[in-house]
C-alpha cells in the first residue's frame, strides 16, 4: 500500500488546512513529515522539534520542547497565522534514555524516572492538546493523534514489567478519552485518536525489538503508511480510541 493512496478518500480530500507534527526528527516524526509533504494534500506542513530544524524542502520548522508549555505555546501562535490546522500528530514519546530502562520489577520503580515517563508520554501530549485543539476547525474533519502503545492497554497486560512506560501510556490513553469527549460538544466532526504503530525500527525500540524482521516490524515509511491508512479510515464514532497500525481497536 503505498502512501498516496493510503490518503486518497474523500474525508482526507477534504482536509486542506496545516498539518502540525510534534517529534519531527524522530524515525516516525522524519518519516511522517516527508510523507505529508509528497502527498500534497496540505496548505502547509510543519514539523516541530527540540532542534527547530528540518531537512525538508517547504516545511515550517519551529523549535519546540514537548515537556517546555511556553515553547509549545510559542510554536502555536506562530502557527495561528496560516489559518486553521487540520491535522495535529504528536510523534515524541520515550521508553528508555541515559538511566531510563523499562523495569523487570517494581523493585526498580524510580521516581524521577516515572515523572520523566510521564512529563514525555503523558504531559506533553496533553500540552499540545491544550494549545492545538482550539486551531482546529469547528466545522469539516479534522484530527488529533498521539502515539500510544499495546502495552499501555491495562486490560491487555498479560505479561508485567515496564510500569512506568505502560502507565504514561495507559494515562495518555485516558487524557485523549476524556478530550474526545469534550472536543465532540464543539467540533463534532473533530476525531482524537490514540495510535499504535507496531515495532517500528527506531531508536526507541532498537534494543528490545530483537530480529529485524517478523509480523508487526516495520520501518518509519512502512509505519507512516499504516497509521495514515488508519486515520484516513477513521470516524467520528472511534474518536477517543486507541488504534492499531491495522486499524483494529485496542482495549482500554
Amino acid at each position: 500500500m503505498g502512501i498516496v493512496l493510503a490518503l486518497d478518500t474523500p474525508q482526507i480530500r477534504a482536509m486542506t488546512g496545516s498539518a502540525v507534527v510534534i517529534g519531527a526528527s524522530g524515525g516516525i516524526g522524519d518519516a511522517l513529515v516527508r510523507a505529508l509533504v509528497a502527498e500534497g494534500r496540505h496548505d502547509t506542513v510543519h514539523a516541530l522539534s527540540r532542534t527547530g530544524r528540518t531537512p525538508v524542502a517547504g516545511v515550517g520548522a519551529h523549535q519546540v520542547d514537548i515537556i517546555d508549555e511556553a515553547s509549545i505555546a510559542r510554536a502555536a501562535a506562530a502557527i495561528a497565522a496560516d489559518g486553521p490546522v487540520d491535522l495535529v500528530f504528536v510523534a515524541s514519546g520515550i521508553l528508555h534514555e541515559r538511566d531510563i530502562a523499562p523495569e523487570k520489577s517494581f523493585k526498580a520503580l524510580d521516581p524521577v524516572a516515572l515523572a520523566r515517563l510521564f512529563a514525555v508520554n503523558t504531559t506533553g501530549p496533553a500540552l499540545v492538546a491544550k494549545h492545538f485543539v482550539p486551531l482546529m476547525p469547528r466545522r469539516g474533519r479534522s484530527i488529533f493523534a498521539a502515539l500510544s502503545a499495546r502495552v499501555g492497554s491495562i486490560e491487555d497486560n498479560r505479561l508485567g514489567g515496564w510500569y512506568g512506560y505502560r502507565a504514561s501510556k495507559a494515562a495518555l490513553n485516558q487524557l485523549l478519552r476524556t478530550l474526545a469527549i469534550e472536543v465532540a460538544r464543539t467540533k463534532p466532526e473533530a476525531i482524537i485518536l490514540g495510535l499504535h504503530p507496531g515495532t517500528v525500527r527506531t531508536e526507541l525500540s532498537r534494543p528490545f525489538r530483537g530480529g529485524e524482521a517478523g509480523a508487526g516490524v516495520f520501518t518509519p515509511d512502512e509505519s507512516v503508511d499504516h497509521l495514515l491508512g488508519v486515520m484516513a479510515s477513521a470516524t467520528p464514532q472511534q474518536s477517543g480510541r486507541v488504534l492499531a497500525w491495522d486499524g483494529s481497536t485496542i482495549p482500554a
